[in-house]
């Protein structure tokens, strides 16, 4: 079966690499895609499958910040985070994991290679190895990400995931290969 020229290969990514429209206000360091990482994978004849946004989904586009307020990236993620963290969100990111978990094992039911998931460090939502809260960066995973992790290992299924961040483009790159066996 799919004995077509697909690669049977895919990779999964947090949804503002490939679209940064919806990014926390002054966050967005590209005008659309992260371009250098999205480049890497674009040449890699993988498929890309782009997940939802919790932030976007839960929180809008504006992230529901106080305009009179004129609040710091620093303030607005620390706000993020604990927004993240109320059992309203932690519910759409359970809807959400499933999911993603869902096509993850479909794609393995019939023999594609989940070659990994690609976040992005420092986010309340998507860091892999870094994420945002108390009003600083923290050496673990974003709330999404947390619960996606805990559902994958209960399922017994082994993703390699790493993170990176769109201002540093060469260290995006240099993950990124590595994650597809490039680098």
């Amino acid at each position: 079966m799919f004995n077509d020229k697909r690669s049977k290969k895919v990779v999964f990514v947090s949804h503002c690499i490939l679209n940064q429209n919806p990014k926390l206000d002054a966050c967005a360091h590209y005008p659309g895609t992260i371009k250098e990482t999205a480049e890497v994978l674009l040449g890699a004849d993988i498929g890309i499958v782009q997940m939802p946004c919790p932030e976007f989904l839960y929180l809008g586009l504006d992230r529901g910040v106080d305009y009179g307020t004129n609040p710091s990236v620093e303030s607005e993620d620390t706000r993020i985070a604990v927004c993240m963290n109320e059992e309203k969100s932690k519910c759409l990111c359970t809807n959400l994991v499933h999911d993603i978990v869902y096509q993850i094992e479909e794609y393995q039911k019939f023999g594609f290679n989940i070659v990994g998931l690609i976040g992005i460090n420092g986010s309340p939502t998507c860091g892999v190895e870094t994420t945002w809260y108390g009003g600083g960066e923290h050496q673990e995973p974003g709330i999404f990400i947390k619960m996606l992790g805990k559902e994958l290992k209960k399922k017994s299924i082994n993703i390699k995931m790493v993170g990176i961040k769109a201002m540093d483009a060469k260290e995006a790159v240099t993950k990124t290969k590595k994650l597809l066996g490039d680098g």
